[in-house]
């Protein structure tokens, strides 16, 4: 991937930062619809089966995002793009709250489990440390945080993707061509 090329606006954001932006945006939303679906479930060996999913999906959510955020601190991004002060400031702080979200989630879905009293095993493979002992009060409190988390993260990833689209779609300003990848020629 050419990470020079241009677009109405400049440079590409690099492959490597494209990949990781729909890596992630893929894995968080079928995380979040996950986490929907098997909240409802009745105990059983399907439920647990889709816990471990989700939990192993947030543990991966967990290591992108701070590889994500490492290249993100060592690579320069493209300029922002011209556009009036208001927007600049409401990208700047819905993309701010996504990379905390992208951090707080996953941590505060590793305590719930942890206060609950069932282990994260990676892929049923590689066991990490519990965050805190085993309390169901505490249980409780850090599921609800987990909750509000979450629906958080999806209300910003719901703003975030209308304003891709307004961009794309009604100002027709070719914004969201810089998270695409380049095109040879």
């Amino acid at each position: 991937m050419n990470s020079t090329a241009s677009t109405r606006y400049g440079q590409h954001y690099s492959g490597i930062a494209i990949l990781f932006h729909w890596v992630l945006a893929i894995a968080i939303i079928c995380s979040l619809c996950l986490g929907l679906y098997m909240s409802d479930l009745p105990l059983s060996p399907t439920r647990l089966k889709l816990f471990n999913y989700h939990k192993w999906a947030g543990v991966t959510i967990l290591a992108l995002s701070a590889l994500r955020l490492l290249w993100r601190l060592t690579h320069k991004p493209p300029a922002d793009v011209p556009m009036p002060a208001w927007q600049q400031k409401i990208a700047h702080g819905t993309h701010l709250l996504l990379y905390l979200l992208f951090f707080a989630t996953p941590l505060a879905g590793w305590a719930y489990s942890s206060a609950a009293g069932f282990p994260v095993v990676w892929f049923g493979v590689l066991p990490l440390p519990d965050f805190v002992s085993p309390d169901k009060a505490l249980a409780e409190t850090l599921k609800g945080v987990h909750a509000v988390l979450a629906y958080t993260l999806a209300v910003l990833v719901v703003l975030h993707i209308a304003g891709a689209l307004k961009h794309q779609l009604i100002d027709r300003d070719g914004l969201i061509g810089r998270m695409w990848p380049a095109r040879a020629g």
